[in-house]
């Protein structure tokens, strides 16, 4: 069984108010044509189909676009997908049971009761059956009547969440099986904090969303989308694909692609990246003024200029937009700031469950669990 692993296309992204979609139908031309070439089975996309909840209607056209290209390519080809936190999972749950009948899976919804599972979509090659097991992006509050409430009554954390709805899933293990989600996966023996973030992320305050990665341990693969970096969840067999097109400046430099994955009864699964190109890259320049002006180009540019002093050229900022006409941005290494004997503070680096426990002062360990629980509560709100 051979598949492509795609996530977080976010179509109708603007970066820095530079209208990607020219950038984004550039590049999702390539998984197209990459398609018609390697002949996979399936296709899956493992969330944030787009950026906004309520995309635009040219992202619509962009992503109708998309998909009817896809399956002209390779008509015979499975298509999966999954919403994601960037996502409507109602919008992308729609036509649901007539769009499976034409072997295109647009699941939104997670189960919302006891008698729901996850989607399974169930493919067929020479060596038998493999099972996809598509989660959507989920809260705790959105399964809580599926996988039920602690003993006080309150929310099971997401990881305990997301650990007793894949649990409840009755799991073969002498078949082939796929899960697709789109979570904080968090890899065995590091903190959430030693996970790079990329700028263009939702970061959730305090980590609250982290999933431990052992659950996916029951699967020959995991398609993980929400990481925008591509990334090993511990395993080679579980991985974050990253974003095709990059969205941020944080992902200047970053080699972006699809994962190829190939899974054979008895062998690791085979995966390989294929290189994607975008239109235009992002790019980081520094340098003096006049050093940065002889590396004009036709990228995305952050502009970092060095130059000691505050720069006196009227026309800087045309000059520089004429040597990079897609210029994002520019900034000063060394910009005159104002000192007014001000000093940051130790309350500036806490997240709000440790700075209200510094106002509260004495609380006991109940309390703590407590307002634990309600700052989680305000934070799904």
């Amino acid at each position: 069984m051979k598949f492509f692993h795609l996530s977080d296309l976010h179509i109708g992204l603007k970066l820095m108010n530079r209208d990607l979609k020219e950038d984004q139908e550039y590049i999702l031309r390539q998984i197209t044509h990459l398609a018609a070439r390697e002949r996979p089975d399936a296709v899956v996309i493992a969330g944030d189909i787009y950026d906004k909840a309520v995309p635009s209607a040219e992202a619509v056209e962009v992503f109708d676009r998309f998909i009817s290209d896809l399956k002209e390519a390779v008509p015979d080809a499975v298509i999966m997908m999954i919403s994601g936190n960037h996502d409507s999972a109602s919008r992308v749950n729609c036509f649901r049971s007539v769009l499976s009948r034409q072997k295109l899976y647009m699941v939104g919804q997670p189960p919302r009761t006891k008698e729901e599972y996850l989607e399974k979509v169930v493919c067929t090659d020479e060596y038998g059956k493999v099972n996809f097991y598509l989660l959507p992006f989920v809260k705790p509050s959105m399964i809580k009547e599926v996988v039920g409430t602690r003993e006080d009554g309150l929310l099971f954390s997401y990881n305990e969440s997301v650990h007793r709805l894949i649990e409840r899933e009755k799991i073969n293990p002498d078949e082939r099986n796929v899960l697709v989600s789109h979570q904080f996966y968090l890899p065995k023996g590091l903190s959430a904090e030693q996970v790079e973030r990329m700028d263009s992320e939702i970061v959730t305050v305090g980590n609250i969303d982290e999933v431990s990665a052992d659950i996916l341990e029951r699967f020959d693969y995991a398609a993980l989308g929400h990481i925008h970096k591509p990334m090993k969840v511990g395993e080679e067999r579980f991985r974050y694909c990253g974003t095709p097109l990059a969205c941020s400046v944080s992902e200047a430099g970053q080699d972006k692609g699809v994962l190829m994955v190939e899974l054979v009864p008895g062998e690791p699964a085979a995966i390989t990246v294929l290189p994607l190109t975008p239109l235009r890259q992002i790019r980081v320049i520094k340098g003096t003024l006049e050093e940065v002006l002889k590396q004009s180009c036709g990228d995305y540019v952050t502009v970092i200029l060095t130059d000691p002093t505050d720069l006196e050229v009227f026309d800087m900022q045309e000059r520089l937009r004429l040597a990079f006409p897609f210029l994002l941005e520019i900034r000063r290494e060394h910009a005159r700031t104002a000192d007014y004997g001000a000093e940051s503070t130790v309350e500036e680096d806490m997240d709000p469950f440790e700075l209200c426990c510094a106002f509260l002062k004495d609380t006991d360990e109940e309390e703590r669990k407590l307002l634990l629980e309600v700052i989680r509560a305000a934070q799904e709100a």
